[in-house]
């Protein structure tokens, strides 16, 4: 067997041509053009990669980006101050803070600081409730890119049990809401799981987002299954690796995803979608504010 791929460029690129498509029947509507809001605080080399992917998605997608570029020294008040502005600004409609945040901050105030409406990173309290009461609205974006890359190839998913690695805030939490949305039997492994290859080994859909080079071997992958990679590790001699052991595992598995270029280009599409889905209900709000006049 050999995997088939799980190609998240052509999709994402599919993804963020729609959404262009949508903004410029905004434009021509005379509707605001959604604007997208993405501060950085320091010169994280990894995080100005990823701002610059998430600026060059949003001049595909035809979305305004603002770029807020602050001090690593900044204080979170500061910090806080800067995103009130942006919550009470009619025209910015998507705020995204890019994380890793200096020590000094506490990243979980300041992203609990984001007007849920705005939040189109999908990481609010609100919006991640929402998603466990089976109501999502803006959904965390690597979570949900991952479910429409696991639709390529599972027209149905009820009853298939999925196995996330990991329990993060981010993607491990939120990614076991998403699958049993799907109906999925899910099973979510940490650092306290005892006996991680059985796990594994029992998963129809095997998704791994833990940041650690090789940590699933290939060996442990059920016949069949699908395995989502999440992971993006640099090794010593550059080149990116994901979490699970690719070669042994795209032998055993049906589909899989590449590292780079399977889950990570879905997050931005999903995060371009997110903040026209965010422009939509900012249009709403306008109208309901205008009828009870």
């Amino acid at each position: 067997m050999s995997a088939l791929i799980l190609d998240g460029k052509k999709l994402s690129a599919e993804i963020v041509a729609g959404v262009a498509v949508e903004v410029s029947a905004r434009v021509q509507q005379s509707l605001t053009v959604p604007a997208l809001a993405v501060i950085q605080v320091g010169e994280d080399p990894a995080s100005s990669v990823y701002v610059r992917n998430k600026r060059q998605a949003c001049e595909r997608a035809g979305i305004r980006s603002l770029m807020y570029a602050l001090p690593a020294a900044v204080t979170q008040s500061e910090l806080l101050a800067l995103v009130g502005t942006l919550n009470h600004n009619t025209l910015v409609h998507g705020i995204l803070v890019q994380l890793p945040l200096p020590a000094h901050i506490d990243a979980a105030t300041v992203l609990e600081r984001i007007h849920p409406n705005k939040d189109v990173d999908g990481f609010h309290p609100c919006n991640i409730g929402r998603l466990a009461v089976r109501m999502p609205d803006l959904r965390s974006c690597t979570p949900y890119g991952v479910m429409r890359l696991l639709a390529l190839a599972h027209a149905d998913m009820k009853g298939l049990h999925a196995v996330v690695v990991g329990a993060s805030n981010h993607v491990g939490r939120p990614m076991g809401l998403e699958l049993l949305l799907a109906g999925c039997t899910v099973t979510t492994c940490h650092r306290f799981t005892r006996d991680l290859a059985e796990q594994v080994a029992k998963a129809d859909i095997l998704v791994v987002a833990v940041g650690r080079p090789g940590l699933v071997r290939g060996e442990w992958i059920k016949p069949g299954a699908t395995v989502i990679d999440v992971g993006i590790n640099r090794l010593a001699d550059g080149r990116l690796c994901g979490d699970v052991e690719f070669d042994v595992a795209s032998a055993r598995a049906a589909w899989i995803t590449p590292v780079p270029g399977g889950v990570g280009p879905m997050t931005v599409a999903i995060l371009m979608e997110n903040t026209l889905r965010a422009a939509r209900k900012a249009d709403m709000a306008l109208t309901e504010e205008e009828l009870a006049e």
